[in-house]
């Protein structure tokens, strides 16, 4: 009888870990805003162009962990975060990483859409002027293009480039959010409810592009619509006062999830 040798044994599991790739891992996260202890001791792993979404009731934690993870929590005075937090390998919040390097890498999208009082072009060249990814306008009007493509916004946008982002509709508000994150070429998107200020319609559209976009960018989001988190992602973790519940495929997450809060929260027994 072939048995394997313990040695063996590990190097098949060391692979079988190797084989799913992890973009960002946190490993015992936890935020203070003063004396108020948000986050207890997280350990959670986001794995490469998968989408995984935060859910939980309100106040449980999931928007400060994803705060967490482009460093936003800096711009709370009273917030201290303890823990690591790695992008690919390297701890985000090492003093020697630039924050604005950081956040180029780690996009955002939050809950209302927010365009910058420009034009459509401004709005999606104010990122890669800042960062010098377009040389010339011809660069700069190809960037501005395959955005405004990959966020599904092209042909609504395309004859009003000039126009005022904020003359666009909630929903086309937020597709030129995304385009605007994108065009600085992220590995890494943050979505905090990017759905809940949209009509069902626009909802939809953001939901396939969300869809779209992960073959090229590791996608988290937060989000209060489980119908959402089931459609949209592949992997789920529920938060529940400050505490990571449990992190698993979204199939199993709400088929036959581990712990009971989660099967309660699904259910619609508190929230």
């Amino acid at each position: 009888m072939n048995m394997m040798s313990d040695a063996a044994v590990e190097k098949a599991l060391d692979k079988k870990m190797n084989d799913v790739s992890y973009k960002m891992i946190g490993k015992d996260v936890s935020v203070y805003y003063g004396d108020k202890r948000a986050l207890y001791d997280v350990n959670l792993n986001v794995r490469e162009n998968t989408v995984t979404a935060l859910i939980g009731p309100s106040g449980c934690g999931k928007s400060t962990f994803l705060r967490c993870l482009n460093r936003m929590n800096d711009t709370i005075e009273s917030a201290k975060v303890t823990g690591r937090i790695t992008l690919d390998e390297e701890d985000i919040y090492d003093p020697a990483i630039d924050v604005v390097e950081l956040r180029a890498r780690v996009g955002m999208v939050f809950q209302k859409p927010n365009p910058f009082p420009k034009s459509i072009y401004e709005n999606i060249a104010y990122g890669p002027r800042i960062h010098g990814l377009a040389r010339n306008k011809a660069e700069m009007d190809q960037v501005v293009e395959a955005s405004l493509q990959r966020a599904g916004l092209w042909n609504e946008a395309k004859d009003r480039l000039h126009e005022s982002g904020t003359g666009l509709s909630g929903g086309q508000q937020q597709r030129l959010c995304i385009a605007r994150a994108i065009a600085v070429s992220p590995e890494v998107i943050l979505m905090d409810e990017p759905c809940s200020a949209l009509d069902p319609i626009a909802t939809a559209k953001v939901e396939e592009l969300i869809h779209e976009l992960r073959t090229n960018y590791t996608i988290v989001i937060v989000t209060h619509s489980m119908q959402q988190a089931a459609r949209v992602s592949q992997r789920t973790a529920m938060f529940h006062l400050g505490h990571l519940v449990e992190e698993d495929d979204t199939d199993k997450m709400f088929t036959n999830p581990n712990d009971q809060r989660t099967q309660d929260y699904i259910m619609g027994r508190f929230g």
